[in-house]
């Protein structure tokens, strides 16, 4: 590969990654054809973006978004890339993918997700409990309804028992 296609693929790959907020890095080698369209397929409806990369590529690439060292220890053997605007997103799916092939693919290296890095395929599950933005939100809406509607249910609830005791006066 000539120069100038590395340092194309390697633009290329740097924009890919300004355009994504998360990604992670994993290992999906032995997958054969029909699972790796499957997990294609699977990436595409969960709105993640599926590269193939090499690995001194990537380092290029990263070293020119900023400071990744971290992951660099983990770009050896063939590595895929997975990309996402929801953090927990890519792990969820790499959990459930893994279970249903026989090859166990694929596999968690790294991932980059909420400014924080995580390292190694131990990490899986806690990259698949981590709440998205939408999430946290939901979350707080919920806890500053909670107590409207508990203030709201004891008004009602008063109004009933107010009414109950005034007609069984009026019946006495």
């Amino acid at each position: 590969m000539k120069k100038e296609d590395k340092s194309a693929i390697i633009e290329q790959l740097v924009a890919v990654l300004d355009e994504y907020s998360h990604f992670y890095i994993t290992d999906s080698l032995e997958l054969n054809a029909e699972d790796t369209s499957a997990l294609r397929r699977a990436c595409f409806n969960q709105d993640i973006k599926l590269i193939v990369v090499k690995n001194t590529l990537l380092k290029k690439a990263l070293e020119q978004k900023g400071d990744f060292s971290p992951l660099f220890e983990t770009l050896k053997g063939t590595t895929s890339l997975m990309l996402s605007n929801t953090g927990n997103a890519p792990a969820k799916l790499i959990k459930e993918f893994s279970k249903g092939n026989k090859a166990g693919k694929p596999v968690l290296k790294a991932a980059y997700v909420e400014e924080s890095f995580y390292v190694g395929a131990d990490q899986l599950d806690v990259l698949a409990n981590i709440k998205s933005k939408n999430e946290l939100i939901g979350d707080v809406i919920s806890l500053l309804q909670s107590p409207a509607k508990n203030v709201i249910s004891a008004l009602q609830s008063g109004g009933n028992t107010l009414h109950g005791v005034l007609k069984t006066l009026a019946e006495k």
